[in-house]
């Protein structure tokens, strides 16, 4: 028995200590640096001086990180409702027995295959482009004149489109999986009943992805907080108030901007908590409104 504790042990020893160390540490650091006030982030702690909730007030009272909380928060509204709306429309028709499903499954999935630099860089320069863009060629052939896409007014709204347009077939593909472990039994009752497809759509199909809509909220919220290289790839040279998103001005705020060398580890700490507890809230309230019951299989 205790050759048995003892291999125990030693498997799950490795695991606990990698938790503690590259997971748990991190995090109880960074809580506690964000109470401090600390130039770098490798500074030890002996350099650390006290501002209790001085950095949050900081960082709330902060135009540019409200202008950037701002920007975060369309992107999951708006983008989550472009977004999970697609997926399931093509979830749908795509387990409806349609004929290529495969191919057209891999083609939406696509993007995320390709890395966010490049096709952010695609979209930059063959679609948003204003000299020869596709968007501004497409307007120009119809007889109307092209835009800037990339300008102050617009790259918010045309970084929002490219960015979505890469995410809509991860999340399709999440809700393929729980649409095919839907009993077939459940369908055909529904069919001698009389029912419709929208009708099997709306009794059957959506409430039992409950979980499923759960799932893809709470990712949906965690990509969003980690929004950082589409930010960067739309505003390569200098952060700008358009693209701006909390993770870009936790950058900034920890290891400083162009022309702006000061550096403030903890108040960047702030940031990533207030971040942390936002998906937190998130998960919190999809646990509320979408409760999973014995209807889910």
């Amino acid at each position: 028995m205790k050759r048995k504790k003892s291999f125990i042990i030693a498997f799950i020893l490795p695991c606990l200590l990698s938790l503690l160390i590259m997971y748990l540490y991190p995090v109880i650091r960074t809580v506690l640096m964000s109470f401090f006030g600390i130039e770098s982030v490798t500074a030890s702690m002996s350099e650390w001086t006290f501002n209790g909730l001085d950095n949050y007030i900081k960082i709330f009272g902060s135009p540019t990180f409200q202008r950037a909380m701002t920007n975060m928060l369309l992107i999951w509204l708006v983008g989550g409702i472009i977004v999970l709306c697609f997926a399931l429309l093509f979830a749908v028709i795509l387990t409806s027995g349609i004929r290529f499903k495969k191919f057209f499954r891999a083609a939406i999935y696509l993007p995320n295959i390709i890395s966010a630099v490049a096709l952010a860089t695609m979209w930059i320069q063959y679609i948003y482009n204003q000299d020869y863009g596709l968007l501004n060629k497409l307007l120009e052939a119809v007889g109307l004149e092209g835009k800037n896409w990339l300008g102050t007014d617009m790259k918010f709204w045309a970084m929002l489109f490219a960015f979505t347009f890469g995410a809509v077939g991860y999340y399709m593909l999440i809700f393929i999986s729980g649409i095919e472990r839907i009993p077939e039994d459940l369908y055909e009752a529904a069919t001698i009943d009389g029912a419709n497809k929208v009708k099997q759509f709306t009794s059957i199909t959506m409430p039992l992805l409950r979980s499923i809509f759960k799932t893809n909220i709470t990712f949906w919220s965690v990509n969003c907080i980690t929004f950082f290289i589409w930010s960067k790839m739309f505003a390569p040279v200098s952060t700008e108030a358009s693209t701006i998103v909390p993770v870009v001005y936790l950058y900034d705020t920890v290891f400083g901007t162009t022309g702006n060398v000061q550096r403030d580890a903890g108040a960047g700490a702030a940031i990533g908590v207030v971040l942390a507890v936002f998906v937190g809230i998130i998960y919190f309230i999809m646990n509320k409104l979408i409760k999973d019951d014995d209807l889910e299989f």
